[in-house]
């Protein structure tokens, strides 16, 4: 049987690979990630913020999300309120206003640490103002408010990293018109 860290590292990839397989995430799109590295060890969310286990996802994801040429949002935890992390050229070509914070384990949770620490030149910004395109929730973190509306939940085959329950959404353009409207299906 696999250690809690080794399943982890195998959840990751499989996990973040099929969200962004799944939302057809494309190079220069918005992808947001909330994780409470606590509940991925079983663990309440808050209570054990786990640099090992924030380092292994880190890694996991952000591999994944440049093999897309997508960019990267790290979600923090309440302390914060929710504010994330993201490159600098990211706040600028979104338009993000940056505030004035460094993630902590216990203020921001220990994934925004890592994210902040190995992003080239991370800033904080209080909200990305409805513009993720696609995302992954691990531990019930709730990113669903960084999404364009419409979120569409995904289907997800797996439906844990290590411990921890996780989501995946995407975005789904707006239905206008009526029953006269015709819908490109390729954007549903």
């Amino acid at each position: 049987m696999l250690d809690i860290m080794e399943q982890i590292q195998q959840d990751v990839t499989t996990v973040v690979n099929e969200v962004l397989e799944k939302a057809k995430v494309m190079e220069g799109q918005l992808f947001i990630i909330g994780c409470s590295s606590s509940e991925t060890i079983g663990e309440h969310m808050g209570t054990a913020s786990s640099k090992d286990a924030a380092e292994i996802i880190y890694r996991g994801v952000s591999e994944a999300v440049a093999a897309k040429g997508a960019r990267l949002a790290v979600q923090c935890c309440e302390h914060l309120n929710r504010a994330l992390v993201v490159e600098r050229e990211t706040a600028q070509a979104y338009g993000l206003e940056e505030v004035n914070a460094i993630p902590q384990p216990h203020a921001g949770g220990a994934f925004a640490v890592e994210a902040y620490q190995k992003f080239k030149d991370p800033v904080v910004v209080e909200s990305l103002n409805a513009q993720a395109d696609a995302g992954l929730d691990i531990g019930g973190v709730m990113i669903g408010m960084h999404i364009h509306p419409v979120v569409v939940p995904l289907r997800l085959e797996h439906r844990r990293i290590g411990k921890a329950i996780v989501l995946g959404a995407r975005r789904r353009p707006k239905y206008v018109g009526g029953v006269r409207a015709v819908y490109n299906e390729a954007l549903e």
